[in-house]
């Protein structure tokens, strides 16, 4: 594996190793319709409420956790803020706009509690609305950490609800003109903020230190992405591009030794190399590189001295495939832990369920109104996807993660005879099964306040 191992808490030298393709039979199926129709959506039955007093699952926030595109149950478009979880599912927060005419949105936070029996929204409105480029994120407490840029500098304030009001507390001020929340500590009380230069980049504390904002870490580079790598906050990955340019390679930050870098990808000397999702649990890393020749999803474990893998059945036709969530708790069995994916084509945005070890793609619609690439596992394999719609403000769709079958199973055909041998170039080519819709998936339920 081209990953390194972390070990004492820091991240030890990365072993090399030559890309492997992972051929693998498909499932067949029909291409989505253009108009949309492979979409439909998911009921909006009354679930189980009882189901959602379960344990919630954990959320490898890297690109998963943050996402974009969010809707407003209001009705209004997608703001182009951003919808964040916290790393136990428990919280999320997002821009949402207040129903105005077109032009006119007024943009305020809204706080998802998702722990309890039923979801339910807070919104937390201030006196002025707020900019569509500010960036929120929930605390394990309850409060949201807000960004907003005010001229060269990022103001940051932690808002939280006061009877029929909002409160507000202000943390302070970073000068520079850009700066990108991470995604929310796994410990639940920090947030982090990269300002990414040419040459070098600043890890900022902005929420959970002793003084306010504070710079943590220099990094030599221009860093983007973030994923944690534990489930105490210490060892975060970024995506970086060494000064002068170069390829984008993943590395590891120990914040515990004062912001200290190691290489964590090295899959080819030229290659760029991002890490997308990590699961602590099993070791799990989902990643995307452009080793094999074009950008491919790959899959590999933390420490293993294996081959990054890039499976064929994420390798979709006219389509984005982009995984947002891994299921936790799978102790030393990284294969069998289930993978969300957002699927982005020409119909809109669907839902996508994979394992390493099947080796298959399981395509669902998703819940109308559902927020793209958000949701986050249980750890016995429920899904849950956020969704919000005129109908329901507030809801989470659960669908449970489909057992693998053999090939032989899909395709109807027996794995004796004649017939053995290798698929031929129509049976291996990937494709863009229909979306089932979640009303004959394996759903649990659509929880949802009354």
């Amino acid at each position: 594996m081209t990953a390194c191992a972390i070990d004492g808490g820091s991240a030890g030298a990365a072993a090399t190793a030559d890309p492997e393709a992972e051929p693998e039979p498909e499932e067949p199926g029909e291409p989505a319709g253009a108009d949309g129709s492979g979409l439909l959506p998911a009921s909006t039955a009354a679930g189980q409420a009882d189901e959602e007093n379960g344990e919630a699952g954990e959320t490898e926030e890297a690109e998963s956790s943050t996402v974009t595109d969010a809707r407003s149950h209001a009705g209004a478009p997608p703001p182009p803020g951003s919808f964040t979880l916290t790393a136990d599912g428990a919280y999320a927060a997002r821009l949402t706009a207040a129903p105005e005419p077109p032009g006119e949105r007024a943009w305020y936070p809204e706080r998802w509690t998702l722990d309890g029996p039923e979801p339910y929204a807070v919104p937390l409105p201030l006196d002025q609305p707020e900019e569509p480029d500010s960036e929120v994120a929930p605390l394990a407490d309850g409060r949201v950490l807000i960004r907003r840029r005010v001229a060269d500098r990022q103001m940051f304030s932690l808002l939280y609800p006061t009877g029929p009001g909002t409160g507000e507390l202000l943390l302070g001020a970073v000068g520079c003109a850009e700066m990108t929340l991470l995604p929310p500590s796994p410990d639940g009380r920090c947030v982090y903020a990269l300002a990414a230069g040419e040459a070098h980049t600043s890890l900022w504390l902005v929420a959970g230190g002793a003084f306010g904002p504070e710079e943590v870490a220099r990094i030599p580079g221009h860093c983007s992405g973030g994923v944690w790598l534990d489930r105490a906050g210490r060892m975060l990955a970024l995506d970086r591009q060494e000064p002068g340019g170069g390829p984008v390679k993943a590395v590891a930050v120990d914040l515990g030794r004062q912001g200290e870098v190691t290489p964590l990808l090295q899959i080819a000397p030229g290659s760029d190399d991002r890490l997308l999702l990590a699961d602590p649990d099993s070791g799990l890393l989902l990643l995307r590189s452009d080793a094999p020749g074009h950008d491919r999803l790959g899959w590999g474990v933390l420490g293993s001295c294996l081959p990054v893998r890039f499976p064929e059945c994420l390798r979709l036709p006219d389509v984005a495939v982009t995984p947002f969530a891994v299921q936790p708790g799978q102790m030393l069995m990284p294969e069998s832990c289930a993978v969300a994916l957002r699927i982005d084509g020409a119909p809109g945005s669907w839902v996508g369920v994979w394992r390493p070890a099947g080796r298959q793609l399981h395509q669902f619609a998703a819940p109308l109104g559902w927020v793209p690439g958000a949701g986050y596992w249980s750890r016995d394999g429920v899904l849950r996807l956020p969704y919000a719609n005129g109908a329901t403000p507030c809801g989470v769709a659960l669908l449970e993660a489909p057992e693998d079958v053999e090939p032989s199973a899909v395709t109807g055909r027996t794995g004796g005879g004649e017939g053995r041998g290798e698929p031929s170039a129509a049976d291996a080519a990937p494709a863009v099964c229909k979306p089932v819709p979640l009303g004959q998936a394996p759903l649990h339920g659509a929880a949802r306040p009354d």
